[in-house]
């Protein structure tokens, strides 16, 4: 068999090993490292593979990793989700449909200090849906507001798959973070209209009876109070690091002590609960940097065996072109997010699609927001949808189906399709911030 040949028969074993059940890291290494020791010999893959450990996992960079999970651990527990809920619907309460815009916008203001979606879909999904349920909403609109704007955590910045978009691709992770700004203000407004439009077309779909309940009363100096803590985080970490003064790491270093602050001052964290996140902030820091590990060993196979040349060789030789690559690619995203979790998605598709992309002279920065929108789809999309599942595992309602989530979901993710159009046929939205 040609190099080709192999490497092209560890893509089909690996997607085979997934589908079994499989740990996507340790199928990654398990099929690498047999491809390269056929391709060329153990000696040669045992080698690579002890190289590989030591160049993916040496940089300083990866620093930034435990330090914006544990701010956004840290963010969640002292309460600041539910503070910033709070403001905008006092903000908005007086618009129709005002309790799901102010949970986008929410949302987006707690994927600013967070970055990772799981963590506002459990938050908000305590907050904002019993807060809607009592006004009149449906439980379809008020579960689908809250996997829809989940996603914007992945996508405004910090972002832990634009750190792994970027580590992957060889980018800088400020300019990824930077890239990220317009298209996550894009996403959430794409998300307002479509509330409005629910709202004013299929009042049944968002309303289920008036809206009766009192709103609870909020003083000028309570939204004060309560804005301080979100608006002190902001301007640490992303001023900071919009304005040069840090760097990825020390802003993750920065965000993490402010939000053990604002937790500590809050005497919301106690010695067993400030154990319990560092434990889990260690469980998710080294999940992703096996992973990297892996997918990083997975990218230099398929480079020794040629896959990557053949397929640019297939899509821009021929009829296809960059932009036929490209919506395969998209469809090939969604499709795996029916299956399997984000950044697993990346971590396999990736490899191969980056050379791709690179030698077609596509913007890699622009590819990588395409990349993060596409893959946070598949936090929507049944069966998998993992927002959906946190969802409904956070509700704790037996009543609640999921498949109701999922229906509520599906205006949120044509919206995403159409942001996804957007930034395609116009790429300064994601470039022009980071090519400052």
């Amino acid at each position: 068999m040609t190099p080709f040949d192999i490497g092209a028969i560890a893509i089909l074993v690996l997607v085979l090993l997934i589908l079994i059940g499989m740990p996507i890291g340790i199928g990654m290494l398990a099929t690498s490292f047999t491809a390269v020791a056929f391709i060329r010999n153990e000696t040669v893959s045992v080698r690579m593979m002890t190289q590989v450990a030591n160049d993916s996992l040496e940089e300083y960079l990866f620093a930034v990793v435990p330090l914006f999970v544990l701010m956004g651990l840290l963010v969640t527990v002292s309460g600041v989700g539910k503070d910033t809920f709070d403001v905008f619907q006092k903000l908005l309460n007086r618009i129709t449909a005002g309790l799901g815009v102010a949970t986008v916008f929410a949302n987006a203001v707690f994927a600013a200090i967070t970055g990772i979606s799981i963590a506002s879909a459990t938050v908000f999904s305590r907050i904002a849906v019993p807060e809607m349920r009592r006004h009149g909403y449906t439980n379809r609109f008020a579960t689908g507001v809250v996997a829809g704007s989940s996603v914007l955590g992945m996508m405004i910045p910090p972002s832990l798959l634009m750190i792994v978009y970027a580590v992957l691709a060889e980018q800088s992770v400020g300019r990824m973070f930077l890239a990220g700004v317009g298209p996550g203000i894009l996403l959430a407004l794409a998300f307002t209209v479509t509330i409005l439009i629910l709202a004013t077309t299929r009042r049944s779909f968002v309303f289920e009876s008036g809206d009766e309940a009192a709103y609870e009363d909020i003083g000028l100096m309570e939204i004060v109070i309560k804005a301080v803590p979100i608006l002190s985080l902001m301007v640490l970490v992303l001023g900071g690091l919009y304005g040069g003064f840090l760097n990825p790491t020390e802003a993750g270093a920065a965000g993490a002590f402010g939000a053990l602050v604002i937790a500590l001052l809050r005497r919301s964290l106690d010695r067993q609960t400030f154990w319990r996140l560092l434990v889990e902030t260690g469980q998710i820091t080294v999940s992703v940097l096996f992973l990297i590990l892996a997918a990083t060993f997975f990218s230099r196979m398929l480079a020794l065996s040629g896959v990557p040349r053949e397929l640019a060789e297939f899509f821009l030789s021929g009829d296809i072109g960059p932009y036929g690559f490209l919506f395969a690619y998209i469809v090939l995203i969604v499709a795996l997010g029916c299956l399997i979790d984000s950044i697993s998605i990346m971590l396999i598709v990736l490899p191969i699609a980056l050379p791709v992309a690179d030698a077609a002279g596509l913007d890699l920065i622009w590819f990588g927001v395409i990349t993060v929108i596409s893959v946070e789809i598949g936090l929507l999309t049944p069966p998998f949808g993992l927002s959906v599942y946190t969802i409904k595992s956070a509700m704790d309602d037996p009543d609640l189906k999921v498949g109701e989530i999922f229906r509520g979901a599906v205006p949120f993710i044509i919206a995403m399709l159409v942001t996804l159009l957007i930034i395609i046929l116009i790429p300064s939205i994601a470039t022009w911030l980071a090519r400052l």
